[in-house]
Order: C-alpha cells, then structure tokens, then sequence
C-alpha cells in the first residue's frame, strides 16, 4: 500500500472524529469544512514529524484544534480591525485623502514607495496607521522581533537614501 493509500485510510477513519471537535469548537459553523480540510492538509504536511509510538487520533486532533485556534485568530484580528474602522469619525476619510495626497508629493513617501515590500508595509502600518509593532505582528502573522528588525532595516534605507538626496542637492548647489 503506498503512502497515498494509507494517508486515504487514515482519512476515512477519522474525518468523523476531526468533523466533530471541529464542529463543537468552532464559533463559525461555516467555517468548519475549512477547517477540517487544513487540518488534514497540516496532517499530511507533518507526517515525517508523527512519532509512530503515539496514537495517531490524538495527534490528529491536536492538528485540528490548532487549525480551529489559528481561524479564530484571524476572525478576532479581522473583526478588530473593522472595529476599529467603524470607531473612527465620519469626517476622517476626507482627512486621510487629504493626508494621502499630500505624502504622495513629499519625498519621504515617495523613498516609502521604493521599500521592499516587506519593509514597506510595517513603515505603513507602524507610522502612518499608528499601529504598535505588537499589533503590526498580529496583523501580518509574524512574530514581534521581525516586525522590529524590518522597521529598523527599512528606517536604516530611508535614512541612507535621504543622506543621497542631501549630498546630490549639495552637489547641485556647488555646481551652481
């Protein structure tokens, strides 16, 4: 019986199982069906990493309930986010459109645009969304010491290319 075969089994014997921690879990019955496919996605993926002198179902399960934290995670996060959204004044969209305008034409922004994109959406959303590094983390899924080697990197870039700008303004001068 080849690997695929196996893994077929193993599936018919306990997708029941899964479907139900999932199912009792889960605070979105919608989401259930997603979350019992990732689990078995996340299953295959770690096969190598299952230790064969341990039950296989409790493993299983483990994978599921990770899967099921991981969801609500993403739900919490989005629902912060539009809550914060909603939180905010009416009047402030004319506000950010006229703020968005004017960074457009300024040089800082425009050195913000030439970021990897990496570094380019923690400058975006550390400084000009005012989020802290802790939630920059929680919303690209990244652990904090990236968030924070990234901000540095990409303030040591702008400051490198503004160093530029000054010496070739500097240049432009003496010529004259």
């Amino acid at each position: 019986m080849g690997r695929q075969e196996a893994y077929s089994e193993l599936y018919e014997r306990t997708v029941q199982d899964v479907y139900k921690t999932v199912h009792f879990l889960s605070d979105n019955k919608t989401d259930v069906d997603d979350i019992v496919q990732d689990s078995f996605i996340q299953a295959f993926k770690a096969l190598d990493k299952y230790d064969m002198e341990r039950p296989f179902k409790p493993w299983l399960l483990g994978i599921a309930i990770k899967q099921v934290h991981a969801y609500r995670r993403k739900k919490w996060m989005r629902l912060r986010t539009i809550r914060r959204v909603e939180e905010q004044e009416i009047g402030k969209e004319s506000l950010l459109y006229n703020q968005a305008e004017r960074l457009a034409n300024d040089d800082l922004f425009r050195s913000i645009e030439q970021l990897p994109f990496k570094l380019k959406q923690v400058v975006i959303l550390h400084y000009l969304n005012d989020y802290s590094q802790e939630v920059v983390a929680g919303i690209l899924d990244i652990p904090l010491g990236t968030v924070k080697s990234r901000v540095h990197a990409a303030l040591k870039k702008l400051r490198q290319k503004e160093e530029i700008r000054q010496n070739d303004a500097k240049k432009v001068r003496n010529v004259q």
